[in-house]
């Protein structure tokens, strides 16, 4: 049975201590020239959101540079096509604060930024991130009020970026198969998996 549970800050850092300097000085209110990169280069990122139902984390992924660097306390992100829940723009619409951490393929470091967002439809807005003629449902505005990198021991410790630890797809259950677990059974998991590769393609954007 566990019964130590920290409920007070004072126990808290008594446990971890005061965090470094560095810990405190590298974070900034705007996007600095030196964390730019981290935001051009990269091809994938998280969107983290707070709902009346709870927090909620998305994967948002696109070439690299898809998230726009508007000016230094402004970025823009397209809503790319998806699955319609809706689950970030409807938290958003409750409570606007976001976060988003940057990921870079073969880099330890990390770009954290936490903000507030806003969900632009102006249609100049939308035709900036046309891509095969198809534009965005909406874009996220984000207004910066946090910047900071984030050092590389996660990814040392994981080997996320060590292909020699990939597992190969197989080795999970598919989507056509999870859908039929939870559906009970109700569902044409060899069907959906066969057709999947091809529905993906034609609906990237």
């Amino acid at each position: 049975m566990i019964n130590k549970i920290v409920t007070d800050v004072t126990t808290l850092e008594q446990i971890y201590g005061k965090p470094a300097g560095a810990s405190v000085f590298k974070e900034v209110n705007y996007i600095h020239p030196i964390y730019r990169p981290f935001i051009e280069f990269s091809p994938f990122a998280t969107l983290s959101t707070v709902g009346p139902e709870g927090m909620d984390v998305s994967p948002r992924g696109d070439q690299a540079g898809f998230i726009h660097i508007e000016d230094e306390k402004t970025l823009l992100l397209p809503d790319r096509r998806g699955n319609n829940r809706i689950d970030s723009l409807r938290n958003i619409l409750h409570d606007n604060h976001v976060a988003l951490l940057f990921l870079i393929p073969g880099i330890g470091e990390t770009l954290r930024v936490n903000g507030r967002a806003e969900i632009v439809i102006d249609p100049e807005v939308l035709e900036r991130f046309s891509h095969r003629n198809m534009l965005p449902r909406s874009v996220l505005r984000i207004t910066v009020d946090a910047v900071f990198f984030q050092c590389s021991r996660a990814f040392l410790r994981s080997g996320l970026w060590d292909v020699s630890t990939h597992l190969e797809r197989s080795a999970l259950p598919s989507a056509g198969n999870i859908l039929k677990e939870i559906s009970k059974g109700d569902f044409d998991e060899d069907d959906f998996d066969a057709k999947l590769p091809q529905r993906l393609k034609d609906e990237l954007y």
